[in-house]
């Protein structure tokens, strides 16, 4: 990754010249990929840290029913991510991933900062959770086509030999953003307290995300478009109709279904062990187990473990092959599912917070391998749009939807092993799908 090189790629029999980035290139787009991933990720982290606040002053009570409605709201969002996702993955393909991104980030940030000016809903009635459904409807949308752009982004950009340490930052950026939020919303509490928390305190986590958004749009916009996407460029060669082409080939859709499934044990991963666990933790638990306060110093040990071990997984992938990892990272999220929840529902913080860790480093090497290998399984024409459709797919089936059907299977069971139940079988779909996939380390990536 220290000087620019020179890459052949085949395209319909013509060899195209790609010049790599530089080690100091590849250091920028990293950079700029996972500012635009820590944006995307404080807006989810800081909406499901919040829950609870958002259903007393948006829907109007903390009762099960106003907490089942917040997280519809956490729902919306995703069920608009394909939307974003098949339209900013045609412009990306089309026009190339820069601009794109850089529009992207302004989105996200607004729409997040907007759903901090909501007036509450004993002011102006339904008029406060349809103002909460649009704005998660353009984040949704605006974080549709995030994902896959900004890996496609790094991806280009990287070293064959290096690239899944390179992209494993963005992963990192998530965490670090959900952490970020943690972190806030804790001081918040504790300096604020509960009741002014719940009057106006939580309106501040939604605001921050306005000068962190124009922080990452002024990066991108000062970053060139990646080399691979260039030498199709200049060649004259970029893919006019993208979405076309996926649909038609056998050999794309064999991917996108691999780019659904692979991703699956992404939900309990993500959004039940960190976006989800304060409100599971308080709510589905009970207050006298844990306060906020508790819930969110036993979401940022797990938080912390995560961000320590991606880099570390993602040199072992470069090392020793994508899919090792990925089966082995799947195999310990299913063995650790059960006895973590059962740590976790104890009510004692010590233990909870080592079952939360336990998760998060068996989960760490799906989450640091697996952005890589759908970027490699696309070639530059299409990966942009195809990536798009099939990961945001996977996202609304075991991701989007966790939260609420988590809450809604709680309460009618009064079960609350129910996420480790869930945790293990997504794991098992991710496995199985690993025997699918070839391995792809250290190859250059495909261009048609």
């Amino acid at each position: 990754m220290s000087n620019s090189s020179t890459e052949s790629v085949n395209l319909n029999t013509a060899q195209i010249k790609v010049v790599t980035a530089d080690g100091k290139m590849v250091r920028k787009a990293t950079f700029a990929g996972t500012m635009g991933s820590f944006v995307e990720w404080y807006d989810y982290g800081i909406y499901g840290l919040l829950t609870t606040y958002l259903a007393v002053n948006i829907m109007g009570s903390k009762d099960v029913g106003s907490l089942l409605l917040t997280n519809v709201g956490f729902l919306v969002s995703f069920l608009a991510r394909p939307f974003g996702g098949v339209i900013c993955g045609f412009l990306g393909d089309r026009l190339g991933r820069k601009n794109l991104l850089a529009v992207l980030l302004l989105l996200i940030s607004a729409s997040t900062a907007c759903i901090g000016l909501i007036p509450s809903s004993s002011v102006i009635s339904w008029a406060a959770p349809a103002l909460l459904i649009l704005f998660r409807i353009l984040q949704g949308f605006s974080a549709g086509g995030e994902v896959a752009g900004a890996m496609a982004f790094v991806g280009e950009y990287a070293n064959n030999r290096h690239r899944n340490f390179a992209q494993s930052f963005i992963a990192v950026g998530s965490f670090f953003a959900l952490f970020f939020g943690s972190t806030l919303s804790a001081i918040l509490i504790t300096t604020l307290g509960d009741a002014n928390m719940s009057g106006w305190g939580w309106r501040i986590p939604f605001m921050v995300a306005l000068p962190l958004g124009y922080i990452g749009f002024y990066i991108r916009s000062k970053m060139e478009d990646t080399p691979h996407f260039n030498a199709l460029r200049e060649r004259n060669v970029v893919e006019r109709n993208p979405l076309k082409t996926v649909f038609t080939s056998k050999k794309h859709l064999a991917a996108i279904a691999l780019t659904i499934f692979l991703p699956a044990v992404n939900g309990p991963g993500y959004y039940l062990l960190f976006a989800y666990m304060p409100t599971y933790l308080k709510t589905s638990l009970g207050a006298n187990n844990f306060t906020m306060l508790g819930a969110l110093v036993v979401t940022a040990a797990s938080l912390v473990a995560i961000i320590i071990a991606i880099p570390i997984m993602a040199r072992l992938s470069d090392r020793y092959g994508r899919k090792p990892i990925l089966a082995l990272s799947a195999i310990g999220t299913a063995v650790l599912s059960y006895p973590s929840f059962l740590m976790i529902t104890t009510g004692n913080m010590a233990l909870a917070s080592i079952g939360a860790v336990m998760m998060a480093l068996a989960f760490s090497g799906h989450a640091a391998v697996v952005h890589t290998v759908l970027t490699e399984l696309f070639p530059t024409t299409v990966r942009y749009s195809a990536y798009s459709i099939g990961f945001n797919v996977s996202t609304i089936i075991f991701g989007g939807s966790a939260p609420l059907v988590m809450t809604a299977i709680i309460s009618a069971t009064k079960n609350s092993m129910v996420p480790g139940y869930f945790s293990i079988a997504a794991s098992v779909i991710t496995l199985a799908t690993v025997f699918f996939l070839k391995e792809t380390k250290g190859l250059p990536l495909q261009t048609h």
